[in-house]
């Protein structure tokens, strides 16, 4: 237990110090590079925070199991309702015109190509669902290539002042956010590791755990490094975060694992991709008006998570 405890602090100092050193090394990025922050988060946070996701539906997907399906649809749920939510209620998250027109359309196009692919009439991942899925990856990367050119020469007045301010490199930053995803990585791990045996040893179900300290823990890395960026007034960080785990988790994540190895999807999965479709598609009213997403939407998707785990420990 006292090994537990141990493993559960370094866990929670690693994610926080790490979270902290990838914000910065991002933001750092961000400046030198020319490109906007909305973009490394798309991207470089976008990926290192996926990781996690990556290395348990490969696994699975190498030791035919189903659990690459749940792993990706329940993060998916996790990052909008629960991540996106604890952000906008610490600070209010701006939400770019693009972002309306663009990754929030192609986040919600990805979760519709996906959901058929699971729903249709093998009820699980083909390899050559997988390959399509890995198509329409290739798609979001040639968009986001586009951004980058596009932001170069947005940004290119911001990136002349910072070489001007003698802060020409970009080594630097980049073993930052390094170093920050490893600590980020890390950290989970070790979180919820710790946190699951501890909950078993005060008598909690193995359905609750699962339910919570398992399925959050593959978030976390996205959950702490969205509210690091949030304190530090990093909100299009964020945002490119959450959208791009979640293109990440459907089509790199879901498109590996079945290219490996056909996956079976429970029949029950219809309800969660109904679920995680809604809350995209919940997005553009809550953050049209302002082009934010405020407190009173970061508090509903909040709530909104709180129901969907309370039912799902009711039916469970």
């Amino acid at each position: 237990m006292l090994i537990n405890l141990l493993m559960l602090v370094a866990g929670l100092a690693a994610l926080v110090k790490g979270a902290d050193l990838l914000v910065d090394g991002a933001v750092k990025i961000s400046r030198r590079s020319g490109l906007s922050e909305l973009f490394i988060g798309l991207t470089i946070v976008a990926f290192g925070t996926s990781v996690p996701e990556l290395a348990v539906s490969i696994s699975a997907a190498v030791k035919d199991s189903g659990i690459a399906i749940g792993n990706a649809i329940g993060s998916n749920i996790a990052n909008v309702a629960l991540v996106l939510g604890m952000g906008a209620l610490i600070l209010p998250v701006k939400v770019k015109g693009s972002s309306l027109a663009y990754e929030i359309p192609f986040v919600i196009l990805s979760s519709i190509v996906a959901s058929a692919l699971l729903l249709g009439r093998d009820s699980g991942l083909l390899r050559s669902d997988g390959i399509v899925l890995l198509c329409f990856f290739v798609i979001y990367i040639a968009y986001v290539g586009r951004m980058a050119l596009s932001d170069r020469f947005q940004y290119s007045e911001q990136r002349i002042q910072e070489q001007a301010a003698g802060d020409r490199g970009i080594i630097g930053p980049i073993l930052l956010t390094s170093v920050g995803i490893v600590g980020v990585i890390i950290g989970s791990e070790l979180v919820v590791r710790s946190g699951t045996d501890i909950a078993l040893f005060l008598g909690i179900s193995e359905t609750l755990v699962g339910l919570t300290v398992v399925a959050i823990g593959t978030s976390l890395p996205e959950l702490v490094t969205t509210i690091t960026a949030a304190v530090k007034k990093s909100g299009a960080l964020a945002l490119g975060n959450i959208l791009g785990s979640n293109v990440i988790n459907l089509l790199l994540v879901l498109g590996l694992a079945s290219a490996i190895s056909p996956i079976q999807a429970d029949r029950g999965i219809a309800v969660e991709l109904v679920f995680m479709i809604g809350l995209i598609v919940l997005l553009i009213p809550l953050s049209i008006r302002n082009r934010s997403l405020g407190r009173l939407s970061g508090a509903l998707l909040l709530g909104i998570y709180i129901t969907f785990v309370v039912f799902g420990i009711a039916a469970g």
